[in-house]
């Protein structure tokens, strides 16, 4: 009978260790909370009851933008130390897929941020002011961001679609653990 071992504070060969499963969860949470707000908008317009997530969509990028610095920084850190991605073209397959959400977690708030660099409207999240209002908008930014923020941010809900899916293609198929290595608790050997 194996008993449960705590889980490590920074990442190990075989489990992602307590800070990345805080960061990946949070980080997963908030982003889930902005696609639901998006969605809502898509399909429901700017209703009342809309305006509650969407109203929260700039505060709620600046902590995924912060928490994914974060989380990157952490990651190189822990490079040695972290679980396997597989061999051969899975983990070929997983290390890209993994490569492009941490590249899109960070240029899409960096469009947005750009996007208000150059409004008129400013940038102050939580009533901090990042970026004051701007007499004149600066086309280019605003034109960029809005081009590739919300676009960029689909394609990351189809990457972490995809993501979820390979989850249940482990677990349910292959049933080789990686869930766990995030999710579950470590088993003492």
């Amino acid at each position: 009978m194996s008993t449960a071992s705590p889980i490590p504070l920074r990442d190990t060969s075989r489990v992602y260790g307590r800070i990345s499963r805080l960061l990946h969860w949070t980080i997963a949470a908030l982003i889930l909370w902005q696609l639901l707000g998006m969605g809502l908008r898509l399909i429901f317009g700017r209703q009342p009851f809309v305006g509650f997530f969407v109203g929260s969509h700039q505060p709620v990028g600046t902590v995924i933008f912060v928490l994914v610095l974060i989380r990157f920084v952490w990651a190189i850190a822990n490079r040695g130390n972290r679980p396997a991605h597989g061999a051969g073209l899975i983990g070929i397959a997983s290390r890209l897929g993994h490569l492009a959400l941490y590249a899109l977690m960070l240029i899409v708030p960096s469009v947005a941020i750009l996007r208000a660099w150059g409004s008129t409207r400013g940038f102050a999240p939580f009533g901090f002011t990042i970026f004051a209002p701007r007499t004149e908008e600066v086309a280019w930014a605003t034109g960029l961001g809005s081009a590739l923020h919300g676009e960029l941010a689909w394609v990351m809900a189809a990457l972490i679609a995809g993501h979820i899916v390979m989850v249940g293609v482990h677990e349910g198929m292959w049933r080789d653990g990686t869930l766990a290595k995030m999710a579950g608790r470590r088993r003492a050997a």
